[in-house]
């Protein structure tokens, strides 16, 4: 039996803690909203020396967090496969952790079947589009963007950052071969207009931001942290039940085929 997880906090005093919004400037945030999401999921951890590193259940995926290197941050990479190519993004350290979430939770879901639309979750929460020479969504705050541009051999470039009064915040990068559905992913959580929760001590120094004080038992945090990790947990159990019990089925002959072959639909 796995253990069950506690949460991170102890003794039941109220603690202050901060509603952020816009949450692109809320600052990096408990790097374990990503990781235990990622174990919870059925991620191995291969961490070590301080540095955090995450592999997929097909070990075709990597996570890794660098705090020592310069500028260090996120780094998720992909290797290829037969139907996928090569692919690599990068998150400065300053991407608040439920942006990187929203890229990193959709490495352990199956793809939609629809097509992704990068742009829909940005033009949804109107975000302001243009295009002169590559295309620009911007925030409405003017302080962040997501930027598009196709290279001299037609390659993809996607590009977004975040700025403050005191300069550039932090920057994503995504290589021309990263999936689609996982840069929908991406903006999704960016365009996300919910505010994010920063303890106290830990509210970037900025003007630009809008803070509302709460004050928050250990216990509702550890609850609040323990459901989203009971999600990983339960979808990556039905997803394996479903592979290992669902009945196999024979084709129905084809009533068109004379030859005896399976009929493809």
């Amino acid at each position: 039996m796995k253990k069950q997880w506690t949460g991170w906090g102890a003794g039941q005093q109220p603690q202050q803690h901060y509603l952020i919004q816009p949450r692109h400037l809320a600052g990096g945030g408990d790097l374990r909203h990503v990781t235990e999401f990622l174990r919870a999921s059925g991620w191995k951890d291969k961490s070590s020396g301080g540095r955090l590193v995450f592999d997929s259940t097909d070990r075709t995926v990597r996570v890794g967090y660098d705090p020592f290197t310069q500028p260090g941050g996120w780094t998720i990479s992909g290797k290829p496969t037969a139907r996928q190519d090569a692919w690599h993004a990068t998150f400065g350290r300053q991407v608040p952790v439920e942006i990187v979430a929203g890229f990193t939770d959709a490495l352990t879901q199956p793809r939609s079947a629809h097509a992704p639309n990068v742009w829909a979750p940005l033009q949804q929460q109107r975000w302001r589009t243009e295009h002169d020479g590559q295309f620009t969504a911007t925030s409405p705050d003017g302080d962040a963007f997501v930027q598009f541009h196709t290279g001299p051999a037609g390659q993809a470039h996607w590009f977004a950052g975040a700025r403050t009064e005191h300069g550039r915040t932090w920057d994503a990068t995504f290589t021309p071969t990263t999936p689609m559905h996982l840069l929908q992913a991406f903006t999704t959580a960016l365009a996300d207009p919910q505010p994010v929760m920063r303890p106290r001590g830990h509210v970037p120094p900025s003007n630009r931001i809008r803070t509302t004080s709460v004050s928050v038992l250990p216990e509702e945090l550890s609850a609040w942290q323990q459901a989203r990790i009971t999600a990983a947990r339960a979808a990556t159990w039905a997803r394996n039940s479903w592979g290992t019990t669902r009945p196999r089925r024979n084709p129905a002959p084809d009533p068109y085929s004379t030859a005896g072959r399976a009929h493809s639909r």
